[in-house]
């Protein structure tokens, strides 16, 4: 296979986290390789991500908008379009901030259907 990236990229082995669906799906995953302008990332369900998404690295304390470029098997190669910020200090509160609003907003949609609400 032809390797057309316009930068070297250095092998790693980083814990990731793909958020799609404005945030409200997440993913976590195997960042594999990684430059300035993209990574290879390995996910247990590739078929289910789309084609764009935000891919945060919490060891280089940064999140990316990324477009898939291929899909093979269980590995994806990406290719970062901006990088959105610094990855907070540490993104398990985060995404458990977010866990917890996401689940009370369901417990709300649950009550009013239930006529509880």
């Amino acid at each position: 296979m032809q390797d057309r990236r316009e930068r070297v990229r250095e092998k790693v082995l980083f814990g990731g986290v793909a958020e799609f669906n404005e945030h409200g799906s997440t993913m976590d995953c195997v960042v594999r390789n990684f430059s300035e302008t993209g990574a290879c990332i390995e996910l247990a369900a590739p078929a289910r991500i789309p084609e764009k998404m935000q891919l945060t690295i919490p060891r280089k304390g940064r999140s990316f908008l990324a477009q898939m470029i291929w899909r093979q098997a269980n590995r994806v190669g990406l290719a970062f379009r901006a990088m959105v910020t610094d990855a907070p200090d540490n993104d398990l509160d985060a995404r458990l901030r977010r866990s917890e609003k996401k689940k009370r907003q369901l417990q709300r949609r649950i009550n009013e259907l239930l006529g509880d609400g």
